[in-house]
């Protein structure tokens, strides 16, 4: 298999409301959307889940596309591979910028599948034919405007709700949240909102039986986390913190948390994601997939991964119709009393709506 073409696409796409997280608030999605074309016409499609500002993590929009251009690209072109995991091999002179990595090892994965005329979650050896998904609630105006959205996501089936969280929003939300809806699956995102010295305020999350909190601590910590974790009942799961198996080993060791939220983009791809599951499945840490408000090309690689064995609990894949207007895939990806049935045809599955996609293009740059 060789990359003959890349084509890079810089797309902009208005999602239906703000997202608000500890860490800002925004509505417009501007990201990079890869098109590779193999020796023999096969297309293969690939999302940067960079954000314009590098609040998540130190990659933006703008790195991504820098890194692919004059490193990734480069490397890869009429380079010949038999199977997707060599292309973690030959990045791996490139420090981090994962999320610019996974943008183009992801259009691999699905040029792969596709030759193999198998579906990506086979490829990946995922053998679910529906999985689980919750939702990803941001930072509301008001808790009734948070309770209200709640009930509407519970009528609608999904398997869990996600409240994002910062000092100041937190425990008397929580609080409120438990009491209206005692049975629910919940848990909790700080995106890293708290510090060390904040433990006897957290260990107050106990009382509410949540599935876990997530990345309560420094985006770049496993050592406070971990005696957090030793205080508190409540699991921990780690988000930022992990990009890549090592990590993911040395954490665990630690005892920092006991859930690992597994992100295709910051862990630098598919392959070294579906390392970190198989790690956890090994030392019984239950793993699930995040989201980055991925467009639907995102999203099916995330379909794809989820498919694995040891995706126990509801991810953050959320039907299209949940942020956008229409989606650049078709058919779109859709939810049906909380589970999304994984796409039987090569792939990834869903078809790019060029028609849309040139709706939503900025610019294009093709390489050769």
């Amino acid at each position: 298999m060789k990359l003959k073409e890349v084509k890079l696409r810089h797309l902009k796409m208005t999602m239906k409301a703000p997202f608000a997280t500890s860490f800002g608030s925004f509505q417009d999605k501007e990201f990079i959307l890869l098109e590779a074309t193999d020796e023999l016409g096969n297309t293969g499609w690939g999302e940067s889940v960079a954000f314009e500002v590098p609040w998540y993590n130190e990659e933006t929009f703008k790195t991504n596309w820098h890194m692919l251009e004059d490193f990734l690209i480069p490397a890869l072109l009429n380079k010949e591979m038999t199977h997707p995991d060599e292309v973690n091999e030959i990045f791996s002179s490139i420090r981090k910028n994962n999320m610019a990595k996974s943008t183009i090892e992801g259009a691999v994965w699905d040029l792969y599948a596709k030759r193999n005329q198998i579906t990506l979650a086979k490829a990946l050896g995922g053998e679910k034919k529906k999985i689980e998904v919750g939702i990803s609630i941001g930072i509301q105006k008001s808790v009734e405007d948070l309770l209200q959205l709640i009930e509407g996501y519970v009528n609608e089936g999904y398997k869990r709700m996600k409240v994002k969280i910062k000092p100041g929003w937190d425990i008397d939300v929580m609080r409120q949240v438990r009491e209206k809806f005692p049975d629910i699956l919940l848990m909790a995102d700080a995106n890293s909102a708290y510090r060390l010295s904040d433990i006897q305020h957290l260990k107050q999350l106990d009382e509410f039986n949540l599935m876990m909190i997530e990345q309560p601590l420094a985006s770049d910590d496993i050592v406070d986390h971990a005696k957090l974790q030793a205080e508190m009942k409540t699991p921990i799961c780690l988000d930022e913190s992990i990009h890549s198996l090592e990590d993911t080993r040395k954490a665990v060791e630690l005892g920092s948390c006991k859930i690992i939220n597994i992100k295709i983009g910051r862990v630098g791809g598919l392959t070294e994601a579906k390392k970190i599951h198989d790690y956890c499945q090994e030392q019984g840490i239950a793993v699930w997939c995040g989201g980055m408000l991925e467009s639907g090309v995102g999203r099916a690689h995330n379909v794809a991964l989820t498919t694995l064995a040891n995706f126990i609990m509801p991810g953050d894949t959320a039907g299209s119709s949940r942020y956008w207007e229409k989606d650049i895939i078709t058919p779109e990806v859709v939810v049906e009393d909380g589970y999304i049935t994984v796409p039987e045809n090569a792939g990834i599955g869903y078809a790019p709506d060029l028609a849309v996609i040139e709706k939503y293009t900025i610019m294009e740059k093709t390489y050769q």
